[in-house]
């Protein structure tokens, strides 16, 4: 992963966004549309805007977001079979409730040619706005200044909040405003819509959205009053409501006239007035947006007009303390401060106030990849949220990573079916899903990746463990547990050696690396399953022994015997986990070191990432990861390994791998940082923190990575500030980078609030609130109090050479089946070079 780990000190465009630890700044227009749009999305976990301009163009790609909002398809197979996936979901865009117009003398601003004497768009991570000031020279020379902001309300989820205001500084001329709703899914411009059809595909990139040819929002209704406008839809195939609504109100100095008007795809408001030098005119916008997977589209009128009442009542002033009350409780509770190093501080903060974006309204919805910020991944919700997103929640925001988990335990009936449908008992929980079912067409690098369940049931677990949440557990995490570890169970099989040792084995798996597919004894699956298979079967018990009457309606419930807890022990205990004694290494799985190696240092920077440039064919013959594997499963068991294991399985893993997955640098990071690696780990964290800052995988007009923002507050908290937990006991190592004077970040464990100051010679930890808590620094127990209590530190671990990771470990050596270990790129399709001259085989195998 060299490729990601050559930055440069900064790979921001400071000319573009300059430097501020607490907001992100664009200093002027343009550049690359989808990036900025992506970048200055508001959201709050149900509702999302892009950040397209107030004027509705130029844009790269307009987008209002719905959690959950999706049309569904019928997937259609070249070559079908039983159990495949059958519905595709596809998160669909509602209609755009951004765009005021602004016309001055009848002229529109656009950013794209206007002349702009200043400019400045911002979003502060403590205020939770948008906004936008300016001054245009018109085409008259008259110089207007126009300031706009946009809020997506955290405490009240279905509502966001507009303003423009418009200034004259010189001169005086008639104005114009257009405030719209405009249902871009169906309207392809002003003046025509898409035609019927099947959904099609925009890109040949597989994580890009399904784009729809036919009439996806059919419309309901329409009404509008002298200030509010409402329109109504279903989705046509999925069959889910929606109502979106708004009101205006408007400020000037002048007489302002007033139209309203509202057709099947469009609400329009326009306001018009002649300002002189030195008046202004000033719009006030407020949208509601309601959805629903059965509830009449009257019924969600109603609430949008609840909605919007309220704020007719109180104004916009309380809306917006209200915000910052909000975020200000958040960076209490998660903010991680880097003295000394603004860049990595703000990119931090983006990170964090991304995840705030995408999970603290989700309420019991999942939290997808991009969160509500594009288009890309369909909206779908992965084992990421599980893995990256919730352990930050659990630590900071318990009751945000409750609600995330509620929507998997929610989803536990169509797991059952799931796993009937391949034929196993318990619970297989979707790879890629919206509503539920598996809509991930290509079973190999998705249904075929069952370490899913183990996900789920990791966080499970770890959310009980840190926050002592039993009632969840007793009511919702064992549930999960007992069907994964069911499915586990019988899933696998019982192999006896010759001498009458037995162990546990899983076949036809795929782990996270997508690259190597349907294996035997994937190791991170095995590892992860016997760590679901051990929590099932305390699950159970804890429960019995805290609540008979309950314990009785688990087992009628799911008609459980006591025998299954047993049988789960002894597949923990028997659990089959391949280790090359030669090389010292865990194997990936079972064959993994028959594959020749994948030369990746003399592989074209152009043909990353491989699964857009090589038929999936040819990477899975190879020793090349998309991404952490069997490094993940070091981070996330790590007791359950010792040291000399971790460092071997690290750089014999660490130089096959592309990183063309955004989830693997952080954990690269985590467990460089452990090992010794310490300017690798940094390089890796890097790499993890401009991801979407930095545009480094080329696709964030897409939307956030989100799931690799979770990835940088796990790389600095386990990574840098060395904290492991193990059933809810924190213990520290510490591994401040080289040049980082401090890190500090708070964290919430069992309802007790504690800060975790990291300096180069100590580690200061200071109860903040709630109990005592006892944790333990490099095997020194500490009690934390409110009077802050320092352990010192002669070290930050140890610093290991980088120079063995420039190249797979035991490259020329000999293979346990006598076979000798080489290196190969392929030809790129695109690009193919000549075939070289024969040689002699005698040659080869001498050179070898």
């Amino acid at each position: 992963m060299t490729r990601l780990r050559s930055l440069p000190a900064d790979p921001v465009d400071r000319t573009r966004l300059p430097l501020d630890e607490w907001r992100l700044v664009e200093s002027r227009p343009g550049g690359d549309l989808g990036l900025m749009e992506t970048l200055f999305t508001t959201a709050n976990g149900y509702l999302g805007m892009r950040g397209t301009p107030a004027e509705g163009r130029d844009v790269h790609s307009h987008g209002t977001y719905l959690n959950g909002f999706h049309e569904t398809w019928q997937i259609n197979h070249a070559e079908s079979a039983f159990g495949f996936a059958r519905t595709g979901q596809t998160m669909i865009s509602v209609p755009d409730s951004t765009v005021m117009k602004l016309y001055v003398d009848d002229e529109p601003l656009l950013l794209s040619i206007a002349d702009l004497v200043e400019y400045e768009r911002w979003i502060d991570f403590r205020e939770g706005v948008l906004r936008r000031e300016l001054i245009w020279r018109t085409p008259a020379g008259k110089r207007v200044k126009v300031s706009t902001s946009r809020l997506v309300s955290f405490t009240q989820r279905h509502l966001a909040l507009m303003t423009l205001q418009v200034t004259m500084l010189d001169g005086s001329a008639p104005i114009a405003v257009s405030s719209q709703i405009i249902n871009r899914q169906d309207i392809t411009d002003d003046y025509g819509r898409g035609v019927d059809g099947a959904p099609v595909t925009d890109s040949d990139d597989p994580r890009r959205a399904t784009a729809f040819s036919h009439r996806v929002l059919e419309p309901l209704q329409d009404w509008h009053s002298e200030r509010r406008m409402l329109l109504g839809y279903r989705v046509a195939t999925s069959g889910m409501t929606l109502a979106v609504g708004a009101d205006h109100s408007v400020e000037s100095d002048a007489e302002v006239e007033r139209l309203v008007e509202t057709s099947e795809d469009r609400g329009r408001q326009v306001f018009r007035a002649r300002l002189e030098e030195g008046g202004s005119l000033t719009v006030r916008k407020a949208i509601s947006y309601h959805s629903s997977r059965s509830v009449p589209h009257r019924e969600l009128f109603d609430r949008c007009r609840r909605t919007l009442d309220r704020v007719r009542a109180d104004g916009f002033e309380p809306q917006y303390q209200d915000q910052r009350d909000y975020l200000a409780d958040f960076w209490e509770r998660s903010d991680v401060q880097l003295p000394g190093r603004p860049v990595e501080q703000q990119a931090t903060r983006w990170c964090l106030f991304q995840l705030a974006q995408a999970a603290a309204r989700s309420d019991q919805w999942g939290i997808p990849a991009k969160g509500l910020t594009g288009s890309g991944y369909e909206g779908h919700y992965f084992w990421d949220t599980e893995i990256y997103v919730v352990p930050f929640l659990t630590f900071t925001e318990p009751r945000w990573a409750r609600n995330a988990l509620r929507f998997r335990s929610n989803l536990l009936p169509k797991a059952r079916e799931r796993a009937r449908e391949l034929n196993q008992r318990g619970a297989l929980f979707p790879w890629r899903t919206i509503n539920g079912d598996e809509a991930s067409a290509y079973y190999a690098a998705g249904t075929a990746q069952y370490h899913i369940n183990a996900d789920v049931a990791y966080a499970f677990s770890q959310y009980v463990d840190v926050t002592g949440d039993v009632d969840f557990q007793h009511r919702d995490g064992v549930r999960v547990l007992v069907e994964t570890a069911r499915l586990w169970a019988d899933l696998g099989f019982w192999r006896l050696t010759a001498d009458g040792d037995a162990s546990f084995h899983i076949n036809g798996v795929t782990g996270p690396d997508e690259y190597t597919t349907v294996v035997n004894n994937n190791m991170f699956t095995n590892v992860m399953a016997r760590h679901n298979l051990r929590r099932a079967a305390r699950a159970v018990r804890e429960l019995r022994d805290a609540d008979e009457a309950a314990y009785q309606v688990l087992l009628a419930e799911l008609e459980l015997d006591e025998l299954e807890l047993e049988q789960w022990d002894a597949c923990a205990e028997g659990m089959y986990v391949a280790k090359d004694e030669a090389l010292g290494i865990h194997l990936q799985e079972d064959r993994f070191l028959e594959r020749e190696v994948w030369d990746l240092s003399s592989t074209p920077a152009e043909v990353f990432p491989l699964l857009l440039n090589f038929h999936p064919l040819v990477i899975y013959r190879f020793q090349v990861l998309k991404q952490a594997d069997v490094v993940l499963a070091l981070f996330l068991r790590g007791g359950e390994f010792t040291a000399e294991e971790k460092r071997a399985d690290f750089e014999y893993y660490d130089p096959i791998t592309t990183g063309d997955s955004s989830l693997s640098a952080v954990v690269q990071s985590i467990m460089a940082a452990e090992v010794g690696h310490q300017k690798a780990a940094l390089d890796y964290f890097r790499a993890g923190l401009f991801v979407d800052l930095g545009n480094l995988h080329g696709n964030t007009a897409d939307g956030v990575h989100v799931a690799s923002a979770g990835g940088v507050w796990n790389a600095l908290v386990h990574g840098f500030g060395g904290m492991r937990h193990d059933q809810g006991r924190l213990s520290f190592d510490p591994r401040l980078p080289e040049g980082w004077p401090e890190l500090s970040f708070p964290l919430t464990v069992r309802g007790s609030r504690l800060r975790v100051r990291l300096l180069r010679e100590e580690i200061i930890l200071t109860l903040v609130s709630g109990s005592e808590v006892e944790v333990s620094v490099r095997g020194r127990s500490v009690l934390v109090t409110a009077a802050s209590t320092s352990v010192p530190l002669p070290d930050q671990g140890p610093v290991l050479d980088d120079a063995v990771l420039a190249s797979p470990v035991g490259l020329g050596d000999q293979r346990a089946d006598g076979s000798i270990m080489t290196s190969f790129v392929p030809r790129d399709p695109e690009d193919p070079w000549e075939y070289p001259a024969l040689t002699d085989p005698d040659d080869i195998i001498e050179e070898a």
